[in-house]
């Protein structure tokens, strides 16, 4: 088919399942048809190479998935390539030999309604997410796009925050047992300094300036993420004990990771940590268990029999249910914002933050002020009782 758009003609054709569509530059109808049939012609003979994109199109999805992440290698961080290749993986399992050039928006749905029997809607939107990236470079999304809908997700709450008293036990919990080290050290730095578990993670010593008393985050979740942050008094003394261990094992080089990769008890510096998770969901468990033994304690002595040791068991052991490492980094905003620090202060130390968190922020300094004027002495007003009206001599 020939169409006209403007003042030359175009070509709009399938062959062999593959769409293509280009300028023929010309506004003469008569040579555009045949324009048209000699494109065709050599596009099945093969004497003339179809477009890059078009290319990608006849790949099947296992092999596009191949060429599409040695394309991205060259352009995004490492972290986005080990993301993708996972939402890749049950992609190619679902589509594995199709051609990307005959997907039409009923498979995308199809694929919606098998993953989301087994996986959350936000994980479905993700792996959608990549899958659209690589329709994009077959040039056959435009045509899908309005008949493909992202799955409403659930809103995501925000973090957790501890009060000070079980932010105190959490940290004295995780100090208690030379296991938890590793997690309690990367603790003490994300609760000092906002820092994310993935940027604690691929953070180098080199990284590290103990005498000027700065890290610098230099791989991130996104790269308003790379910031430089001031060490407080407890994130010095974490690295400092960090570096009396990475001493002992000969492994302080500028070169090596702050958290070494440590498998079959083998430290490896030159790859970093995977993950304390392990680790931090035992001490979490433990300060769950120490917060609740204490309240039910606390309640017996006053004489509020078993039932009410029970309750106050269940209420000291709430706020470590569920307590995510992540959860730290918003402790840290949270008290920062809880002194007054501005927005420009906290997006400067923490890096990316949405809207929506900037104005849980808001509320959260407001929440500060208030109470900060709540306990100013009151009684300034006298009663309603006793204040008269006056007299209309008085007004007089």
């Amino acid at each position: 088919m020939v169409y006209k758009r403007k003042l030359h003609w175009h070509m709009d054709v399938t062959v062999n399942g593959v769409r293509y569509r280009e300028a023929l530059n010309t506004s003469d109808r008569r040579e555009a048809l045949n324009l048209e049939k000699k494109r065709v012609g050599e596009i099945l003979s093969g004497k003339r190479a179809s477009k890059t994109g078009r290319d990608f199109a006849r790949m099947a999805f296992r092999d596009a998935r191949t060429a599409y992440l040695e394309e991205r290698e060259a352009h995004v961080r490492p972290r986005t390539i080990q993301f993708e290749k996972e939402r890749l993986k049950p992609l190619t399992a679902y589509f594995g030999l199709k051609p990307l050039g005959r997907f039409k928006a009923e498979d995308v749905s199809g694929y919606q309604r098998d993953r989301l029997k087994s996986v959350a809607a936000r994980t479905v939107n993700m792996e959608v997410g990549v899958l659209r990236r690589l329709l994009k470079r077959a040039k056959i999304w435009t045509a899908l796009a309005e008949d493909v809908r992202m799955l409403p997700e659930r809103q995501k709450p925000i973090a957790r925050v501890l009060n000070s008293d079980d932010k105190r036990l959490l940290f004295q919990t995780a100090a208690s047992r030379p296991e938890w080290h590793v997690a309690y050290y990367a603790a003490v730095l994300a609760a000092s300094t906002t820092a994310r578990g993935v940027e604690l993670k691929n953070l180098r010593w080199s990284d590290v300036d103990l005498f000027g008393k700065v890290m610098v985050i230099s791989r991130s979740k996104t790269e308003a993420g790379e910031r430089t942050i001031p060490l407080t008094q407890d994130a010095l003394a974490a690295f400092s004990r960090l570096a009396e261990r990475a001493r002992g094992y000969g492994a302080f080089g500028g070169d090596h990771f702050v958290f070494p990769s440590c498998e079959h008890g083998r430290i490896d510096p030159s790859r970093p940590q995977k993950s304390w998770r392990t680790a931090w969901r035992n001490l979490v468990k433990e300060s769950s268990r120490r917060a609740g033994r204490r309240a039910a304690e606390v309640a017996l002595r006053s004489g509020l029999g078993l039932r009410g040791a029970k309750e106050a068991w269940k209420q000291a052991a709430a706020p470590f249910q569920g307590f995510r490492f992540h959860d730290l980094r918003h402790q840290a905003i949270t008290e920062l914002a809880e002194v007054g620090a501005p927005d420009a202060t906290l997006m400067a130390v923490a890096g990316h933050l949405s809207r929506r968190m900037l104005e849980h922020y808001s509320h959260v300094r407001m929440g500060a002020k208030r109470d900060a004027l709540d306990q100013l002495e009151g009684g300034l007003i006298a009663p309603q009782d006793a204040m008269q009206a006056p007299s209309h001599k008085q007004v007089q």
